[in-house]
């Protein structure tokens, strides 16, 4: 209960990105976008062990994840996957964001609340995203950069399932210096549960989330 005359703690709302924010993944038509499709072809040839081992659940995500982006993003120059990203906003973005988390970004805009993004995937274009929505922050998968080049390496762990609690709470400590919040949680997959058990209010897949496991 809110003691009379003891501030409110702030508002934080966390959305996780694909799925959520958006209608589908965006990293696979962002890497066609970039390189095309027979090179993005021949990278899941070269992958397709890991892909198909994730699929039937014997090959962890970010495991899968890191030989895909290895495949297609090593060496690639920063000005180049900047132009990709140009093109991947102007031509594949609109129209992906799903009608009831706007309205529900739009609703902690008006109120002044502050809005983070939290989603594995990587900040070479999330970064775009966050500023074109007016994100007040994002948290995600950063990829290793070398010279002007992408190494084709993740920087920091995959943010997926637990890392996304964990980046969550050491940006938060950091913003606010462990003092308390009321957070909010949207997510569309087990990967988010985690990071919905965190919140106050909990939305998973465009209805409140009770909290079962």
């Amino acid at each position: 209960m809110q003691l009379s005359g003891t501030p409110a703690p702030p508002v934080v709302a966390a959305f996780d990105f694909d799925g959520t924010l958006t209608h589908r993944d965006t990293l696979m038509p962002f890497l066609l976008r970039g390189v095309g499709w027979p090179r993005l072809l021949l990278a899941m040839v070269i992958c397709s062990p890991w892909l198909l081992g994730y699929a039937l659940g014997r090959v962890a995500n970010d495991v899968a994840k890191q030989k895909l982006l290895l495949a297609t993003l090593k060496g690639a120059p920063l000005e180049q996957v900047r132009q990709w990203t140009d093109l991947w906003l102007r031509h594949d973005f609109p129209g992906q964001l799903q009608d009831w988390t706007k309205a529900r970004l739009a609703w902690h805009r008006q109120q002044g609340h502050c809005c983070v993004i939290v989603s594995a995937s990587p900040d070479i274009y999330l970064a775009r995203v966050a500023s074109v929505l007016g994100f007040d922050g994002l948290i995600c998968t950063e990829m290793e950069v070398r010279g002007d080049a992408l190494t084709g390496m993740m920087a920091s762990p995959n943010c997926h399932g637990e890392q996304k609690v964990i980046r969550l709470e050491a940006w938060l400590d950091a913003r606010y210096g462990g003092s308390e919040v009321m957070l909010y949680a949207y997510g569309d997959t087990s990967g988010d549960k985690p990071m919905l058990r965190m919140a106050a209010h909990a939305w998973y897949r465009g209805v409140p989330w009770p909290g079962e496991s």
